[in-house]
């Protein structure tokens, strides 16, 4: 089956994410682009990697599993009221002021919009509000828990749009709740191929979103500050979407140190991913996800 391969459409404003501090200061080599042959080993892994999970035991479980690839956490209904509680959310400062349930929920009931369902394992109301928090809040805004009750709510998975067991985390001073999925994603299938240790770069540090029509994929890929910026190519099969994440150029001839910074990069699909898996060239597995808050699934 052909397989296409098109480069990036479209680069977001890099934003500091984050920085990680990789050696000393050190001159910075120059050129333009990435060298021909590093983008021909970049393609060439690509097109291992899609082969090697098209029609594999791999992919088949990753079908028949869950896997959240939407905001695992939903805000209370028009909110945030203010500026502080936006930021208290964002920065995960939390305080209880209530109590929460102590007893251990057994499996729930995945279910999925367009037919199927499955038995996962649930977090506890303790655990998930542990995964939500960040409670050193050392007088910085915050949202007062008050505290917590089953529910539901709808999550995007690997196999499109699921409602699925939550935990319904009342707040001070809202009337409707904060909402965390409880359900345990299933475990990640063993990839059929191993991470590449020859290839120049690095891997995708995360999936950040798929939009709802599926064919805009926004991941976050690392650059070093003497880079011009970050770009993701993106090869297409029928089973499969394989992203590889490079660097257009270098400062020439400058002295800088050796940092990364993580910037998104949006790619655009020429047809949806629907239940095809995302995966990173270099690692030969699933881009992991974590979404725009910065929290991953429980």
């Amino acid at each position: 089956m052909p397989i296409r391969t098109s480069r990036s459409v479209g680069v977001l404003a890099e934003i500091a994410l984050s920085v990680v501090v990789l050696a000393a200061v050190t001159g910075c080599a120059s050129r333009s682009a990435p060298a021909d042959s590093d983008t021909d080993r970049l393609t060439g892994r690509a097109q291992l990697v899609a082969a090697a999970w098209d029609g594999s035991a791999a992919a088949a479980a990753w079908r028949a599993g869950y896997y959240p690839r939407g905001e695992p956490v939903q805000l209370p209904k028009g909110g945030p009221h203010s500026e502080a509680d936006k930021l208290a959310f964002k920065e995960r400062k939390f305080v209880l002021r209530g109590e929460l349930p102590v007893d251990e929920p057994r499996n729930g009931q995945v279910m999925w919009t367009g037919g199927g369902s499955l038995a996962r394992p649930l977090e506890g109301a303790v655990r998930s509000y542990e995964g939500l928090a960040d409670t050193h809040v050392d007088g910085r805004p915050h949202l007062t828990v008050t505290g917590a009750k089953p529910g539901r709510m709808t999550v995007i998975t690997s196999r499109g749009s699921a409602t699925v067991p939550a935990w319904l985390f009342s707040l001070d001073g809202y009337t409707t709740p904060l909402k965390r999925a409880a359900v345990l994603p299933s475990e990640l299938p063993t990839s059929p191929i191993k991470a590449a240790r020859d290839i120049p770069g690095h891997p995708l540090d995360r999936l950040v979103k798929i939009t709802d029509h599926g064919r805009s994929v926004t991941v976050v890929a690392l650059h070093g500050v003497c880079d011009d910026e970050a770009e993701v190519d993106v090869l297409e099969t029928h089973g499969s979407v394989v992203l590889s994440a490079a660097v257009k150029g270098h400062g020439s001839g400058s002295t800088c140190t050796k940092q990364a910074s993580l910037q998104q990069v949006t790619v655009e699909l020429e047809r949806p991913v629907g239940n095809r898996v995302l995966l990173d060239a270099r690692t030969g597995r699933p881009v992991p996800y974590k979404g725009l808050d910065g929290i991953s699934p429980p």
